[in-house]
């Protein structure tokens, strides 16, 4: 179980830490740059997306650093819930923006989130 949740949160960790380029990348941008998915950026002003991406690097950091550097472990449940609050908020947008056809991605990592948190926050958390 401790390999899957370290792989899982891996996953998450380098998927968060790719979407966290929208604090570099101007909103106009991208706005284009995947099409359809990112359209979302629309709804939101660039002071909002660095924020966004600031929580996904931050997500990132904290799905991994503290068990790996055994510093602090309880943050890595807490970066999972996190993130799962994070993929919530996109879920609601793409009901809101009535984006049905790119909402799966958003539904896969929620569940990939939420078993990270379940199961550090479980029984036996970080056991070898």
């Amino acid at each position: 179980m401790n390999v899957a949740l370290w792989i899982v949160a891996g996953l998450l960790a380098v998927v968060l830490l790719g979407s966290s380029a929208k604090m570099f990348v101007p909103k106009e941008k991208m706005a284009g740059m995947l099409g359809d998915q990112s359209r979302w950026v629309e709804d939101f002003s660039p002071g909002a997306l660095k924020a966004i991406g600031v929580l996904e690097l931050l997500g990132a950091v904290g799905l991994i650093l503290p068990a790996a550097l055994d510093i602090a472990p309880v943050l890595v449940p807490l970066a999972a819930t996190g993130a799962v609050l994070l993929f919530v908020g996109a879920v609601i947008t793409r009901l809101r923006r009535g984006e049905k056809a790119t909402i799966v991605g958003d539904l896969v990592y929620l569940a990939l989130a939420g078993f990270v948190a379940w199961g550090r926050f479980g029984p036996e958390p970080f056991t070898d």
